[in-house]
């Protein structure tokens, strides 16, 4: 058991934990957590009330439209195959062209709306940590829906990381091996006995389970064996295991030998003490911060694996963990794209963000939902911030901040323009930035200094080195005249956040 946070509860606690266990909040948020005190607060984000169904998917993605789709899509496809007999060959690859090409259309246009339907329930959600380990899991059992090409696919890939987001590690590693998704990311559907294809099970021990180093390439052939027969059928919807296309003969795996399919061959990896050290280590780092001390390894090993590898009950002891609250971590990681783009908008308290906002920015800062680079996932941490994606944050804060159209000049007499909303016609246009009644009311304006301490506090929830509030205020009080207008006021907040420490949470 990790040494446990003591007694006390102080308000920029619960914006930690909101901000780590969750995607940040606007102060009347973060003073309801804080009301709750920190036993419950941790509850209320382990256990929330919201329904899994809170948030209806496109019609396209439900169960039994995408069925409907599969089946009219094959018939269409043998019909069209059917009628090019009749045809030319120069006729019968116009057909084909013109079938390839609408079903791309139609693949990009619902790729698009799965995007900006997962964007919009992280930023509404009632249940922020359960989108946050949804997001996780999308990392870590990484596909990408420009290989996929079925963005139906994805969703349902994303509802199972939902409905397991605090389960257990190891049921959802094996609901995996039946995800439609995973089979067609990592070429699964084509392992057959004889022609066993190794990249699930080189996967699922390397990037999924164990880490490099704690299996030998026998094993992963072996496994390899273990896992032929899988194969998508669209009709349903669903993987299943064709037993005549499946290596039934013993295969040695770890030291064991058995006729063991797929299932068997997780079940020897969870067998292992490295599956707990090597989960617990990534959720630690994902949550605190990197290198955990081999202290907190081991505690969290051991309670990983006694907990039979359920992720709530190590969330639940790393959230009352000492070290959670402890300087070394507090604004000690940098913001992922998505991380930073949610917790703007909910800090200007925008419940709906511009038309094209979302995906646009997370094309500019390189993190776009359900398009990871690789089945390693996204490179996290310093990997966020070079000079390009820094310049392009505090042009998106810009953006937020001013309205479009609007250029911006930082101190030092540097002008940036806010970025194109690219991603949608007409996006972006006509925004005029967030409710500044709402987030500096005009009363706290005519002193400009508790005006940048409600800024600093709502922006980041601890003190600034004295000479950057000094910066602020000094800012603020030469553009004040009666009052700060709303056109100053935002100028102020594009200020505050075109700095590097806001990119710390």
């Amino acid at each position: 058991m990790l040494p446990q946070a003591d007694n006390t509860w102080t308000i920029f606690e619960a914006a930690h934990l909101i901000n780590r266990a969750g995607f940040g909040g606007s102060p009347a948020a973060i003073k309801s957590l804080h009301a709750l005190g920190r036993t419950q607060a941790v509850e209320s984000l382990i256990a929330p009330g919201e329904p899994l169904d809170a948030f209806p998917r496109p019609a396209w993605s439900e169960r039994e439209q995408a069925l409907a789709t599969f089946k009219a899509r094959r018939d269409e496809f043998r019909a069209g195959k059917k009628a090019m007999r009749e045809l030319t060959p120069e006729e019968a690859e116009k057909k084909k062209r013109e079938f390839v090409k609408r079903n791309q259309q139609e693949a990009r246009q619902q790729g698009l709306e799965a995007q900006a339907w997962w964007f919009g329930r992280m930023l509404a959600s009632e249940a922020p940590l359960r989108e946050k380990m949804t997001l996780f899991w999308h990392d870590h059992f990484a596909t990408s829906i420009q290989k996929v090409k079925q963005p139906v696919l994805l969703m349902m890939q994303n509802d199972l990381f939902r409905r397991n987001a605090l389960g257990s590690f190891k049921e959802l590693t094996q609901a995996i091996l039946f995800d439609p998704a995973m089979l067609l990311y990592l070429d699964a559907q084509n392992s057959k006995k004889g022609r066993p294809n190794e990249n699930f099970a080189r996967e699922v021990m390397e990037l999924f389970t164990l880490g490099e180093g704690n299996y030998t390439e026998q094993d992963v052939r072996e496994a390899a064996r273990a896992f032929t027969g899988y194969q998508l059928d669209l009709t349903e919807g669903r993987v299943v295991h064709r037993k005549y296309q499946w290596d039934a003969g013993d295969k040695t795996i770890f030291g064991k030998t058995g006729p063991f399919d797929g299932k068997g061959a997780i079940e020897l990896i969870f067998g292992k003490k490295e599956a707990a050290a090597f989960m617990a280590k990534k959720l630690w780092e994902f949550f605190v911060y990197e290198k955990p001390s081999a202290a907190a390894l081991a505690a969290l090993t051991e309670s990983f694996q006694k907990g039979g590898f359920q992720v709530a009950p190590l969330l639940r002891e790393i959230f009352h963990s000492k070290e959670f609250y402890s300087e070394a971590t507090i604004r000690s990681q940098i913001k992922s794209p998505v991380q930073y783009l949610i917790t703007l908008l909910k800090q200007l308290e925008i419940r709906k963000p511009p038309l094209g906002f979302p995906i646009t920015g997370q094309s500019q800062l390189g993190q776009v939902l359900f398009m990871p680079p690789n089945v390693a996932g996204w490179d996290w941490g310093q990997a966020w911030i070079n000079t390009n994606t820094l310049l392009t944050r505090y042009n998106l804060a810009g953006f937020l901040t001013k309205g479009s159209g609007s250029e911006t000049q930082l101190t030092g007499g540097e002008k940036m323009k806010v970025p194109r909303m690219a991603a949608t016609k007409n996006a972006g246009r006509g925004w005029q930035g967030p409710d500044y009644e709402q987030i500096a009311p005009r009363p706290l304006r005519e002193n400009p200094g508790e005006l940048v301490d409600s800024l600093i506090y709502r922006f980041f929830q601890s003190p600034l080195p004295s000479e950057v509030r000094a910066s602020f205020t000094e800012y603020a009080t030469a553009k004040k005249g009666a009052i700060l207008t709303d056109s100053e006021t935002a100028e102020l907040c594009h200020l505050i956040l075109s700095t590097p420490y806001y990119q710390l949470c």
